[in-house]
């Protein structure tokens, strides 16, 4: 039987420390509902201490989420303390995780004390919190650069004062893999009590080693990991939540699982990427834009005959839909038939796949991006007989500090309409004008502009993710005009399920 692995989200707090990403108490409590959804076991939604707004937040998480438990960040303080469990007096389930720094650099630069008075004060600031709730985190600052004697002493005196789970952080980040491991392998040797409670990790990611540092950690008894969504997080950011619950999940060998229901890892990852305004990495591990998107020849061949020949994790586990192949110079034949099959386009020759092959790479190598309708042009088809909706006419005018107003004529499975819509800008009244005509039942979830050449006359790469009857699609557009391409991008999604 598998081993339990509580995940702890610290998001809302560690994550939110991340430069320019500071959450509205509203925008804390989307994001918490998600983490509970999500399956998550304990948030820490934040360090009341820190300011009133922090305060405020954890309040107000704490009165809408029921499941998970809520955890508060404190000093080594009773102050903090005493704030602490003010902010925490409408949880269902309640945890104070209270601390000090425990590695020389700690106590002789930030504190100037000795290491018995860093004894006495997480004892007593642990026996503190333990009047006012029953479960207690400790965690031991810079543990990852503690030696490994003096951290048993602290941990070993913060259990006998009644400390329910201890954090062991590698704050910087700095521990090599096996060296975290055999660090929480000591503690389970030479710590009298610590079967009696729950060893965390909480791993930072400066030399990008987080995810590895706390696999490591579970590996050697740790049963609780705290990371974020996405990994954000102070400076470099932390263990990325989806990173080590997928490891977990693809490598049953380890005999430890998770409670998380990873359909949601996706929609989770871009709800916190939109409101902390943080894009994600297009090549991040299971929820970036290109984690299930196929460029190469030799690797679409392999993944059109069977997925699992490039692809250890099925995108349907995490919520990303299916997986693409992106043509470009690198494509093969397989690549562009499945395209050319996917647009309605039968080619079952030999001959004219290889006409159109050589069009098709003649066409890449001068371009870096290869839209549909180049594919339906080299193919010798009418745009119009192909796609159900594509664009006949476009104007847009704006006007500083007035909005923007767009004119569009679409044809629609062989109709021309159109539509005129003003919005906050062209590409909002473009979009508006487009919904008129098609339906408005469409929600645009993720709009992001890429440039491909880097001059005056840029090309605007557009990639959109619409969410259409509870299912996504992904469209891309290409132009000097950007607001042509995002329209085109919309269109290029619209057309999937039209």
């Amino acid at each position: 039987m598998k081993e339990r692995l509580y995940i702890f989200d610290t998001t809302l707090r560690d994550g939110e420390q991340a430069a320019g990403c500071q959450l509205s108490t509203v925008e804390k409590i989307q994001i918490a509902k998600a983490l509970e959804k999500l399956g998550v076991d304990v948030i820490e939604a934040g360090f009341p201490a820190s300011s009133p707004g922090d305060f405020n937040s954890v309040v107000e998480v704490s009165k809408v989420v029921k499941e998970p438990v809520i955890c508060a960040l404190t000093r080594c303080l009773k102050s903090d303390i005493d704030i602490a469990v003010e902010a925490l007096r409408f949880a269902k389930k309640k945890r104070i995780q209270t601390g000090i720094g425990t590695s020389d650099y700690h106590i002789k630069y930030k504190f100037g004390i000795t290491r018995g008075e860093v004894i006495r004060q997480a004892v007593e600031c642990t026996a503190y919190a333990k009047k006012f709730v029953d479960d207690v985190e400790f965690y031991c600052e810079d543990a990852g650069r503690t030696d490994n004697e003096f951290l048993a002493e602290v941990v070993e005196a913060v259990i006998e004062a009644g400390a329910t789970v201890i954090n062991i952080p590698d704050t910087t980040g700095y521990c090599l893999p096996e060296e975290f491991g055999k660090k929480i392998n000591y503690l389970k040797h030479n710590v009298k009590g610590i079967d009696k409670v729950l060893i965390s990790v909480h791993c930072h990611n400066d030399l990008g080693m987080a995810t590895a540092l706390a696999l490591a950690g579970v590996e050697n008894g740790a049963r609780q990991v705290e990371c974020t969504i996405n990994g954000v997080g102070e400076r470099a950011g932390n263990t990325a939540l989806e990173e080590i619950c997928m490891i977990l999940k693809c490598h049953k060998q380890i005999g430890v699982d998770t409670g998380i229901n990873t359909k949601y890892l996706v929609k989770t990852s871009r709800l916190v990427s939109n409101l902390m305004n943080m894009p994600v990495q297009v090549n991040k591990a299971v929820v970036g834009r290109n984690a299930f998107v196929h460029s190469s020849g030799i690797h679409q061949d392999g993944v059109l005959k069977n997925r699992e020949t490039y692809e250890i994790i099925n995108p349907k586990d995490v919520g990303a839909d299916k997986s693409q192949l992106v043509l470009s110079a690198r494509s093969g034949r397989a690549a562009l038939k499945s395209r050319l099959k996917k647009l309605g386009i039968d080619v079952t020759d030999a001959v004219s796949i290889d006409g159109i092959y050589a069009k098709f790479i003649r066409l890449a190598d001068r371009n870096r991006y290869i839209t549909d309708d180049d594919i339906i042009a080299i193919s010798g088809q009418d745009i119009k007989d192909v796609k159900s909706v594509s664009i006949l006419k476009h104007k847009v005018s704006s006007a500083l500090g007035e909005g923007a107003k767009a004119y569009l004529k679409l044809l629609v499975k062989g109709e021309e309409r159109e539509a005129e819509a003003t919005g906050n800008g062209p590409v909002d009244a473009s979009i508006k004008a487009l919904k008129k005509i098609v339906g408005d039942d469409m929600t645009l979830q993720e709009f992001t502009i890429q440039s491909m050449t880097r001059g005056s006359d840029d090309i605007g790469k557009v990639y959109m993710q619409i969410l259409y009857n509870n299912n996504l699609y992904y469209g891309f557009g290409a132009s000097a005009d950007i607001v042509l391409a995002s329209l085109k991008a919309y269109i290029d999604a619209v057309n999937q399920f039209i």
